[in-house]
């Protein structure tokens, strides 16, 4: 007896197909599909969720100077001649970042390893190429997930029944976030 259900597809896809519902899971909060589906996706979201409360806050925090290219009132770069040559002006900015520590780096490592890379667009789809970004998923596992569930031991996710799907009867839920 097999450790876990083939839903039908070579193993290739069937990772793919997990990977993919567990993103959006964590992405969106919620997905709908179907229930054997949904019992394969939450263990995959369970294990990483985990991972995340486990690691949420092993980091240390460090203050470092960066160089910002100074801007205009329209943003473009404020630029200076020297030498005949036009250069940009930069102000140095005091930032803190937050340093992982090995264990959480590898924690951030394996996350990544199983989600896919999101993009967040925006809104109103006018200028969705330029102002498209990308979203970094493991931080949002640290800082939302690990943070909302630190008190909880497991039983992360909720499986709502909807009823069968038109066309092929497939029993259909709502796996969320609880």
């Amino acid at each position: 007896m097999a450790g876990y259900r083939k839903l039908g597809r070579a193993s290739a896809q069937r990772k793919a197909m997990l990977r993919a519902l567990a993103t959006q899971l964590l992405y969106h909060g919620k997905i709908t599909t179907t229930e054997t589906r949904a019992k394969e996706v939450r263990r995959v979201a369970e294990k990483l969720i985990t991972l995340a409360v486990r690691e949420k806050d092993n980091y240390t925090t460090e203050t470092v100077t960066a160089k910002v290219p100074q801007k205009d009132k329209d943003g473009k770069r404020v630029k200076k001649e020297v030498n005949g040559k036009k250069v940009t002006v930069y102000n140095d900015v005091e930032r803190n970042i937050k340093k992982d520590s090995p264990s959480r780096l590898v924690a951030r490592r394996r996350i990544l390893s199983v989600l896919y890379p999101v993009t967040k667009t925006p809104d109103d789809k006018r200028r969705m190429r330029s102002e498209s970004k990308p979203v970094d998923m493991a931080g949002m596992m640290f800082d939302k997930w690990g943070s909302r569930f630190a008190g909880r031991n497991g039983g992360y996710t909720r499986m709502v029944k909807l009823g069968p799907r038109r066309g092929d009867a497939a029993p259909m839920v709502v796996l969320e976030l609880v």
